[in-house]
């Protein structure tokens, strides 16, 4: 199935995607200055990148995903549970830079990230999405300079992008 291009578009819609990549975390916190902006126990730590021509399509299938990654240990020590299942916690930070493209030249260009605003609105419908169906969500602060702290536990990361419901 594929969606008409934007007006503003130059490049095939299999190229516009919203990204998230997931890393499964004993403990993560996001620091603005000085200041702690959010901190979770063990969760997901999630940044989360909007690319231009994304519907609410796209984040519906984030939220899905996220909400239902099996990436936790069960009883038997296999990746089988998701974060709903364990009452984890989530930590969201935006990032544009997942935008990059680098296929040319060495300084990856961002032309592909949505928006400030529209990714901003999508960044909170995000957050809004995981929180609506109990999961305890902390964030970053959109925009901002941020320092990240992590104990990725496996180390397991995954990312899913908006392009795999298709």
């Amino acid at each position: 199935m594929t969606r008409p291009f934007p007006s503003t578009c130059r490049f095939p819609v299999s190229y516009m995607v919203m990204k998230a990549l997931v890393q499964r975390v004993s403990e993560a916190s996001v620091t603005v200055g000085n200041s702690t902006a959010g901190s979770i126990g063990r969760g997901f730590l999630v940044f989360l990148c909007a690319m231009k021509g994304d519907t609410e399509r796209d984040l519906e299938y984030l939220i899905r995903k996220v909400l239902n990654l099996r990436i936790f240990d069960d009883s038997e020590g296999k990746m089988n549970l998701s974060l709903s299942e364990t009452g984890g916690e989530c930590l969201v930070v935006s990032q544009f830079t997942l935008a990059a493209r680098t296929r040319r030249g060495n300084r990856p260009s961002f032309d592909d990230a949505e928006s400030p605003d529209r990714a901003e609105e999508m960044y909170h419908a995000f957050i809004n999405g995981l929180a609506s169906h109990g999961v305890k969500v902390e964030t970053g602060v959109f925009g901002a300079h941020m320092e990240v702290s992590l104990v990725n536990d496996g180390p397991v990361t995954i990312l899913i992008d908006s392009r795999q419901q298709r």
